[in-house]
Order: C-alpha cells, then structure tokens, then sequence
C-alpha cells in the first residue's frame, strides 16, 4: 500500500469515527468498518489472490479503498451504493488515494443494480442495508466462483438482523461458514 492510500484510510478513519459520533441522521453516518476489519479484508483479499471484488455498500468509499489496494493492478473492484452524495464523496477518495482506475461505481437499489453487476466475482464484501440481505443471497451466491469468498460485515453486533440471511446460508450444502470476531464480528462463508 502507498503512502498516499495510507493517509487516505487514515484520514477516513477518523472521519468516520468523527461524524458518525455526531451525527443523529443515518442517512448521513458513514457506518465505516474498522480498521482491524479493513486490515483483515486486505489479507482475506491477498490469500485468496481476488481480482474481481463485489462490494455491497459503498458509502465514503473507506472499506472500498481497502479491498482496491489489495489487489493486483490488473483487478476491479464493483461496489454499489444507493446515496448520490456518497457516491460523489466516495469516487474523490478514490481519487485521492490512488485507487480510482481499479474500481467501478453501482448506482442505485442493490435489488435492481445487481443484475447488471459482472457475472463471476473471486470475493464479496457485504456491508449494506441488512434487510435486503435474504432477498439478494441467490443472486450474490450465484455470482460467486466456485472457491469464492463473502464476507458479511456487523455479524456479531447486528446478529438479529442477520438471523434469516444466517439461516439461508447454513442451509445451503455448498456454503461453509466461520464467524470471526474481528470489529463488529465478520461471517465468512465458502462457496465449495
């Protein structure tokens, strides 16, 4: 990682920690991951030599930049995100930590703008509005690669939310799962 994308994380990090302190509006908290999980992604990403990266809510761009830093510079990171001004506000960190040429910006409803998202992906970040996570688990599934990873943020400190999406994965025979507790606890599951 360069020192520019350094200072970027660093930045956002803080920024992050920040606004979302101060902010009571959600629409306008970031809701960033932290940053032992971004360091965790960045290994994930490497061991499993990922090139073709989903990610499932961008907001300011913090965990995106993570996941674009980790790979080779022949890789692509897709990421949707449904707010206009995170969108915006994602793309200039991007810029700014050097990062923008390996990654394509989604806009819009993850139920609509997934269907047109690329048709095989190495890994998937999912870290977005937890509601439409059992609705939209076929269709992440199905592009996933066999050998493929997903990684589902905020598994231990939202694990109600999460029950259904849980349950649909534990039900299917090739998926194998791991709860990690790393920042708010990742689930990790395996496509056989």
């Amino acid at each position: 990682m360069n020192t520019k994308t350094q200072e970027v994380l660093e930045r956002l990090e803080r920024l992050g920690n920040d606004n979302d302190r101060l902010q009571s509006e959600r629409a306008k908290k970031y809701l960033n991951i932290t940053k032992d999980t971004g360091e965790f992604l960045s290994v994930l990403v490497k061991a499993t030599n990922a090139q073709r990266i989903l990610e499932i809510g961008t907001s300011n761009g913090y965990s995106t930049i993570w996941l674009a830093s980790s790979i080779a510079n022949t890789g692509m990171v897709h990421t949707i995100e449904v707010n206009p001004l995170k969108i915006e506000e994602a793309r200039d960190n991007f810029e700014q930590a050097q990062v923008l040429e390996n990654i394509t910006q989604w806009s819009g409803d993850v139920c609509e703008v997934l269907k047109q998202t690329p048709e095989q992906v190495d890994f998937i970040f999912l870290d977005a509005d937890r509601s439409k996570y059992l609705s939209i688990a076929e269709s992440l599934f199905s592009r996933l690669k066999s050998g493929g990873l997903l990684v589902c943020d905020n598994a231990i400190s939202h694990a109600s939310e999460l029950e259904a999406f849980a349950a649909w994965v534990k039900r299917q025979s090739n998926l194998t799962t791991s709860l990690v507790s790393v920042g708010k606890g990742e689930l990790l599951v395996l496509k056989r």
